[in-house]
């Protein structure tokens, strides 16, 4: 995109992102792929310009427009040549199969495109991962270490050029050639695959309300931490299922115990758990929070009542800490000291190109 956003090669471009990670690896891209543009990474991103005492902009919903084939294949052939030099592998269809045919090694198959053209077509069975996320968080969804990666898009830009970073990265990767149009032939978002629900009784939020209206019954939010910030059940109690012993004894004993998430899903599966350490009848709010809000019933927000530390999830430096300044500079800190910590650490893999 860059070619159409900054046409004329003397227009600097300004790469940037909340701190430093996202940027780095934009600026330095374009630098691998040979553009005739002066690039440079905004230090220390939006936390550093916050630092410095400037102000930002929010709620901008500017985007980029359409991309003309010219531009799209010169891009293309940049990317293949990065790619080419960090040695990403390869793989057509017939090879994709082969890969997932040896049950004894992990292959993952991402599509880093936008999730909305993920939704408008893509690949059989591969997952929605936009490359910049995926080269950032790797972790977040190819959590198996030594697992192969196969990356699609629809014309080798983006594939190419996560791919390459993966590779730097000491991931065995490959990006999927020779697709038509027609081999994007699901639609829709990525659901994650689901092992067998268990069996749990169910009430309806009419019946929980009525449940509250006396004492005895205990509501337990299994959704994010942040979730249950944003909105909850007036009562309800944020527990973290894997410190789920603690939360009840913290809480103290009640008749019977309602659980409950955003679509209760995820409480689904610590129904016989919370039975097991209650001894008291548990029971399944259906349809989740969500249910209770299109029924009209009220909700609280906030940290109501905390059964279990928030620490489901890391929480960014500008988010909702007391010293944001102080959290700001202590991750930029630590930023710094990754190159040292590559140093000592003889097995991470990670090479220049």
């Amino acid at each position: 995109r860059v070619a159409e956003l900054a046409p004329d090669p003397r227009t600097r471009v300004i790469v940037n992102c909340a701190g430093r990670t996202r940027s780095i690896i934009g600026t330095q891209s374009l630098l691998n792929a040979g553009i005739p543009n002066p690039v440079a990474a905004l230090r220390n991103g939006t936390i550093g310009w916050t630092l410095a005492g400037q102000q930002l902009e929010h709620g901008q919903t500017r985007r980029f427009g359409a991309i003309s084939q010219d531009t799209r294949k010169a891009a293309a052939q940049r990317a293949r040549a990065v790619a080419d030099r960090a040695g990403v592998e390869r793989l057509d269809l017939a090879g994709l199969a082969q890969w997932q045919d040896e049950h004894d090694r992990t292959t993952y198959l991402l599509d880093v495109r936008t999730p909305e053209e993920y939704e408008a077509g893509h690949l059989p069975g591969s997952r929605s991962t936009p490359g910049g996320q995926l080269v950032q968080e790797t972790d977040h969804v190819a959590s198996v270490r030594g697992a192969r990666l196969v990356l699609v898009d629809d014309d080798g830009v983006r594939a190419n050029m996560s791919a390459s970073w993966l590779a730097q990265m000491g991931w065995q990767v490959a990006v999927l050639d020779g697709l038509s149009d027609a081999d994007f032939s699901e639609r829709g978002a990525w659901s994650a695959p689901l092992p067998r629900q268990p069996r749990a009784d169910t009430i309806d939020p009419t019946t929980l309300a009525d449940w509250l209206g006396e004492p005895g019954t205990r509501v337990l939010d299994f959704t994010a931490s942040a979730n249950y910030a944003k909105r909850h059940i007036p009562g309800a109690a944020w527990v973290l299922r894997s410190q789920l012993k603690q939360a009840l004894e913290r809480l103290g004993t009640a008749e019977r115990y309602v659980l409950t998430c955003g679509s209760s899903l995820l409480a689904r599966f610590a129904v016989a758990e919370v039975q097991a350490l209650s001894g008291k009848p548990v029971f399944l709010l259906d349809g989740g929070t969500s249910a209770w809000v299109a029924a009209g019933l009220p909700t609280e927000d906030g940290e109501s009542l905390l059964a279990s530390p928030r620490i489901d999830r890391y929480r960014r430096p500008y988010e909702g800490t007391d010293n944001p300044r102080e959290a700001m500079q202590g991750y930029l800190d630590w930023e710094f000291g990754l190159v040292e910590q590559l140093g000592r650490d003889g097995t991470h893999g990670f090479f220049v190109i």
